[in-house]
């Protein structure tokens, strides 16, 4: 199993580690944080459409079509009720030249195939585990 840590840095904001690259998160001003970062739902979001982006891309480069400038925008709602989550996800890709329908569907096709979107998809199982080090007081 690949794994990665979060150390908690102050109030709401905390530190990824991810091989090499820390990814700081937190909350914004109007919900208590510093807004030092992207909150763990926009990372969340922004993981989705960054996977989206890479197997776009891919396609492009597969198919010899320009690559270069390709941008994927994200928007996401919340639900309305408890438990908080993420209810609806739209991603809009936009590649740097105008794509044939043909290509577009193509693009579509391998865009679907994205990992953190077939991950979605079909949920992995969460295994949450509290394991204490030293009891404090």
């Amino acid at each position: 199993m690949r794994e990665m840590l979060v150390v908690h840095r102050e109030d709401d904001a905390f530190a990824v580690l991810v091989r090499d690259h820390v990814i700081h998160v937190d909350q914004p001003y109007s919900a208590g944080g510093m807004d030092i970062g992207p909150t763990p739902v926009e990372l969340f979001v922004a993981s989705l459409a960054a996977c989206a982006a890479h197997y776009a891309r891919r396609y492009l480069a597969r198919h010899g079509l320009p690559a270069t400038g390709l941008e994927v925008t994200a928007g996401f709602t919340m639900g309305p009720s408890v438990p908080a989550r993420v209810s609806r996800v739209d991603l809009r890709i936009h590649p740097p030249a105008r794509l044939s329908e043909a290509e577009t569907r193509g693009m579509l096709a391998a865009v679907e195939g994205c990992t953190v979107h077939n991950s979605l998809l079909d949920p992995p199982r969460i295994g949450v585990h509290v394991e204490s080090r030293v009891r404090v007081g």
